[in-house]
């Protein structure tokens, strides 16, 4: 079965370059599109995409609203892939809060879209790790209390704990694995662990938890 993709954005000529992109390959379907937040609902629930491609500043309904209307109200929500054009904007940060698997830049090169797409829709986080942490430095919480009080309770194992550190670098499971010389399938028994500790709904909320909290340090 092709990867289904919702397109929502203002701008006609960025969904016009996207399901160009998307279309063209063979494991992948754009099934729909809209041009703003506020009619990503009931096409969510009449589609049932697997992802949505969203950008992040739209006049009606904003992709931070509509990314936690669907988590809220949506059963089985698809994943969701913020698409900006600046990596460092607020907006993206609020969005990957709120729920986002993760972000795309509008001036990515088509390959970099595909594999975005491809990336969240098995159930990965599409993270740059530099930048999240200058988001989070730049427009998290100031002093990161909340978060750092999730990790105090979250009681992770010192196992749990390496592996987090290695998801806020970024690497996937099949990397982390690799790099302490274990299973594929324990790796993803300790990212579960990690997530369900910490509340995470996936691996880019534990990771901001990570760096809000200062469990994970600049370097």
């Amino acid at each position: 079965m092709p990867v289904t993709v919702l397109l929502v954005d203002d701008e006609p000529l960025v969904r016009a370059g996207l399901r160009a992109v998307l279309g063209a390959q063979p494991d992948i379907e754009v099934v729909g599109e809209a041009a703003d937040g506020a009619a990503v609902i009931p096409l969510v629930r009449r589609l049932r995409p697997d992802v949505v491609a969203m950008d992040v500043r739209m006049p009606l309904l904003d992709g931070i609203e509509a990314t936690r209307a669907v988590l809220r109200t949506v059963a089985d929500p698809p994943k969701i892939l913020v698409v900006t054009t600046f990596e460092d904007d607020e907006y993206v940060y609020e969005a990957l809060r709120a729920g986002a698997d993760g972000f795309l830049l509008k001036r990515a090169r088509p390959a970099e879209i595909v594999h975005a797409v491809r990336l969240v829709a098995a159930g990965e986080s599409l993270l740059f790790p530099a930048s999240v942490r200058r988001l989070a430095e730049r427009y998290g919480d100031g002093g990161g209390r909340p978060a750092r009080s999730v990790l105090e309770r979250a009681r992770l194992t010192e196992r749990e704990a390496e592996v987090l550190r290695l998801m806020a670098r970024g690497l996937s499971n099949a990397e982390i694995a690799a790099g302490l010389v274990v299973g594929a399938e324990t790796v993803k028994s300790h990212v579960s662990a990690v997530l369900a500790k910490l509340g995470a709904r996936d691996r880019t909320q534990a990771v901001i938890a990570a760096y809000e909290s200062g469990f994970v340090e600049p370097r």
